[in-house]
Parts: structure tokens; C-alpha cells; sequence
């Protein structure tokens, strides 16, 4: 089974990340390093069951803590959850066209381009210094403000990119990424959500390993010039005893 087969059996929602729920602990860690506050109003943009913006409200103070959440009976269980406290909303609707606009803290957890670019465009008009947290990589072609990996915070104005590396450089400490880099951000993506079960841990710590390692080499940012014996012994381990070929996402260096 290759990668895309392996990709088509999983539910698109759990692939995009759009249906995963951040334990309480990783949100509170999360709003603690947005440095949330009493005076801001907190937005969770595809909120799921509304914990975030529960804490936001109920533990942080924030002025208003609103949750967009486009799956209607998601949402109607999230108000449930909220119905109690003060200064909360979600709202059943599409985040690419509910008003966001008195915004100063966004959580937003989406990587699919579409939404990203339709986003990005949404977000540029926000007041300045507006706090947007990302998980894993910053918006578009940005650098971010603040970086305690995989969590990131940029401010409006949002700082351009000048390339693809000085991104790399920005969030890992290094312009290219070798197979044990690859390996330790999986580690620490996995280990800083919290929602890998420890029975799973290593095979999902192995296959995201290589797919961030082939992703880098990809785009011509892995610090190998040559494909590393480790990387050819993990993707065929995967192949081997899970199916998964991989070595199809390789493509040969011009």
C-alpha cells in the first residue's frame, strides 16, 4: 500500500486535523504561551467540542470567547458545554465568512491550502497586533513571533519570508533539516499533543519522521545529498511490517 492509499482509508477530517480534540492540558499550555489575557477576545476557528474556548473563558478571564464550529451538531454539544459561563459563543457557521474582525487571539489549526490562502488574506486585516497560534508551521510564506515548536504565534503585521529556508531556519534553529532533526520534531509534535496513544507512539513517530524528512528532501531542503541509510531502513521497516511503501514520495534530485 503506498502513502496516498494508506492516506484514502483514514477520515479526511482526522488527516486535516480539523476533528482532533486538544487535550485540556495542551490548550492551557497553548493559551499560556499566547499569553492570553484578560482584555483579549479569543477566537478558536474550527472549535470541535469547545474546550478551548472554554478555558479561555472560564480559566483565563478573556473579555469575550467565541468557538466557530461548521458541523451543526458539534456545535450545538459545544454550547452545551459552555452554557454556563459568561462572555462565551460558538457559532454554527463557515470560518471563511463569519466576522472575526474585534479579534486579538486566534487559535487556528487548518492545513488545507485553500483555507489557508482564504485565511491568510482575513487575517492581514486584523488590528495590529493580533496574536494568530498555528500548530506545526507558521501562515504562508511568514515568519513567526514567537516559536516553542510544534506551537507558534504570529502578530499582525505578519513578518514576510523571504524563502522556504529561512523559515526552516526561524522554527528548527537550522536552514535544512537531516533525518535525525526529522525524527525529533515528530518526537516533540507527538509528544506536545498529547493524543497519540503510547501503544502507537512509535510507529506514528516513525512514519511522520519520514514524511518530514521525503517532504524536506522534496523540496530541496533536506541537509543529505543523498538519501541517509536510515531513512532507506525505516521505509522498509514500514513497508515490511505495516504495508506502507513510501518510497514512492521520493523524487529523484535534478
Amino acid at each position: 500500500m503506498e502513502i496516498d492509499e494508506f492516506l484514502s482509508t483514514l477520515p479526511k477530517s482526522i488527516v486535516s486535523g480539523e476533528a482532533v480534540s486538544l487535550p485540556d492540558n495542551v490548550v492551557r499550555k497553548i493559551l499560556k504561551f499566547a499569553k492570553l489575557k484578560k482584555s483579549d477576545v479569543f477566537y478558536h476557528l474550527g472549535c470541535g467540542e469547545g474546550n478551548a474556548v472554554r478555558i479561555a473563558a472560564a480559566e483565563f478571564g478573556v473579555k469575550k470567547s467565541v468557538g466557530i464550529e461548521i458541523k451543526k451538531k458539534i456545535a450545538v454539544n459545544a454550547r452545551k458545554q459552555i452554557s454556563r459561563i459568561k462572555n462565551v459563543e460558538i457559532i454554527n457557521g463557515d470560518i471563511r465568512k463569519a466576522d472575526i474582525s474585534d479579534a486579538t487571539v486566534v487559535l487556528f489549526w487548518f492545513n488545507d491550502p485553500k483555507i489557508v490562502e482564504n485565511m491568510m488574506t482575513r487575517f492581514k486585516r486584523l488590528k495590529v497586533g493580533t496574536r494568530v497560534i498555528t500548530i506545526w508551521a507558521p501562515l504562508g510564506n511568514t515568519l513567526p513571533n514567537r516559536i516553542d515548536f510544534p506551537f507558534l504565534v504570529s502578530k499582525t503585521p505578519f513578518k514576510p519570508s523571504k524563502s522556504i529556508r529561512e523559515q526552516i531556519k526561524a522554527i528548527y534553529g537550522n536552514p535544512c533539516i537531516d533525518f535525525t532533526a526529522a525524527w525529533l520534531l515528530a518526537e516533540r509534535y507527538i509528544d506536545a499533543l498529547e493524543v497519540v496513544p503510547s501503544d502507537y507512539r512509535r510507529f506514528v513517530n516513525m512514519l511522520q519522521a519520514m514524511v518530514i524528512w521525503i517532504n524536506a528532501w522534496n523540496m530541496g531542503v533536506a541537509c543529505e545529498d543523498e538519501v541517509p541509510p536510515p531513512v532507506g531502513t525505516y521505509i522498509g521497516i514500514l513497508k515490511t511490517f505495516f504495508s506502507i511503501d513510501l518510497s514512492s514520495m521520493i523524487k529523484a534530485q535534478k
